[in-house]
């Protein structure tokens, strides 16, 4: 089975960081894209950013881009997302998410959320003063 967990979120004033962790379990990050998502209350879940099976290929959501960054630690097993300059409208729960069919590499965007497979619980992150 593919498994992941997610962690690191928190409440944070605008213009601070937060670093999601996406721990993998079950199957390496190296096999599958892993993408992050998020869902603001009332708000349909929106896809922040994601990576690649490769590693080579990233893509993010207009409005995480210069400030979000997605990497991936193969020896923990685990991807993050570093979030810097949050604003009040970054608010909203985190969800990692694994995906099977390898299209990140291959697009200019990531995948909607309907072609990634397994999700984890979710984190939840809280901008504001």
């Amino acid at each position: 089975q593919l498994h992941v967990v997610e962690s690191g979120g928190g409440l944070v004033q605008p213009g601070g960081s937060l670093r999601l962790s996406c721990t993998a379990s079950g199957f390496t990050v190296n096999s599958y894209d892993i993408g992050w998502f998020r869902q603001a209350p009332g708000k349909e879940r929106e896809g922040v950013s994601c990576i690649s099976r490769s590693g080579g290929t990233t893509h993010y959501v207009d409005s995480a881009k210069g400030r979000f960054t997605i990497s991936r630690d193969n020896a923990k097993n685990t991807v993050y997302l570093q979030m810097n300059s949050l604003k009040v409208e970054d608010t909203g729960n985190y969800y990692c998410a694994v995906s099977q069919y390898g299209l990140v590499g291959r697009t200019s965007a990531c995948p909607v959320a309907a072609y990634f497979d397994s999700w984890g619980q979710g984190t939840q992150v809280t901008v504001s003063s």
